[in-house]
């Protein structure tokens, strides 16, 4: 069973009208004693200008953007395939504009 790590992108089964897409893997990973469940920042290509859309460029994505507003705990069965890391510096950006939505920056 797959055990996603922070920082992966992987083409996920939402399940309803998102259908398939990539998402961005931000939780840390299941240990045995937990739920095997992954937080996902999910990945659009239909673009409204918010601010909590991050516009992050990799080899393995069409443009688009990380919907930060858009935060989904799925189970580790509904990942499909990995696509690709993220570096660290993206994550940051990432999490910087989630901190900001939830409201973590002071």
């Amino acid at each position: 069973m797959n055990n996603p790590e922070r920082g992966e992108v992987w083409l996920v089964d939402l399940g309803y009208v998102a259908k398939v897409r990539p998402c961005l893997v931000i939780s840390t990973p299941a240990l045995d004693e937990d739920r095997a469940l992954a937080a996902l920042v999910p990945h659009t290509t239909s673009l409204r200008g918010s601010r909590f859309e991050v516009q992050i460029k990799t080899r393995f994505l069409r443009a688009g953007a990380f919907d930060v507003q858009n935060i989904i705990t799925i189970p580790h069965a509904k990942l499909l395939r990995k696509l690709g890391n993220l570096t660290s510096e993206q994550v940051e950006e990432i999490e910087q504009r989630l901190r900001l939505w939830l409201g973590f920056l002071s």
